[in-house]
């Protein structure tokens, strides 16, 4: 029996993929005009170290992952550019709202730096929904390593075999998966994810409320 939903943030609550990703693919042009998007679709749901490394492999131009990572950081501050409003998707509310009042505790573990999850936590004014929250900088190892998994459910006071995790991207499908966690893989066919260790494929987080059995917000 389910008792505890995890939700991913990115691609999951916010629709902010294909924001950073177009913010990416103009930095690596910038350096090298023959990198094409599909090169750099790993750098999604990918933490700090993993995505640059995919950035220094486009771009090829014999700096290192941490030097672009630099450059492109002191260049611009991607994350001051996004409206975070704009891009929430609104059927998050209905849905923690349901699974609130069917007394499910409910996590948010992303690989996003904390600051930045908070300010779309309070944007958004869902904070409240979530009884812990978790960021990838906490560990050594990221998605798809399972370990920030294990520690959320751990936080809940949850067995992993009683957690679904609400993913998209194919490293944190992985890392549920390792996890032992059940999974509703949001679906998202513009980075070809991998969902294929998903236990459930769903369009919309409205169908979450019927994976559990209770009725939909």
């Amino acid at each position: 029996m389910i008792k505890s939903v995890i939700f991913d943030m990115d691609g999951v609550l916010i629709d902010s993929e294909i924001c950073y990703l177009q913010y990416d693919l103009a930095f690596a042009r910038s350096k090298n005009p023959n990198v094409t998007i599909d090169q750099l679709y790993g750098m999604v749901g990918a933490s700090k170290e993993p995505a640059w490394r995919i950035m220094a492999q486009a771009i090829d131009n014999g700096q290192t992952w941490q030097e672009l990572r630099s450059e492109y950081r002191a260049s611009i501050d991607v994350f001051s550019q996004v409206d975070y409003r704009a891009i929430f998707r609104p059927e998050a509310v209905p849905v923690l709202e349901t699974l609130k009042s069917h007394n499910y505790s409910i996590a948010l573990a992303s690989s996003t730096q904390m600051d930045i999850i908070r300010r779309v936590l309070s944007e958004n004014q869902i904070t409240h929904y979530f009884q812990v929250i978790v960021t990838g900088d906490q560990f050594k190892q990221s998605k798809p390593n399972p370990e920030i998994y294990h520690y959320t459910a751990a936080r809940l006071g949850t067995p992993e075999s009683q957690c679904l995790v609400i993913e998209d991207s194919t490293l944190g499908i992985t890392a549920a998966s390792r996890a032992g966690m059940t999974i509703a893989a949001l679906i998202d066919n513009r980075f070809g994810f991998d969902r294929s260790l998903a236990h459930y494929e769903i369009a919309s987080l409205t169908e979450i409320p019927g994976i559990l059995g209770i009725a939909s917000p």
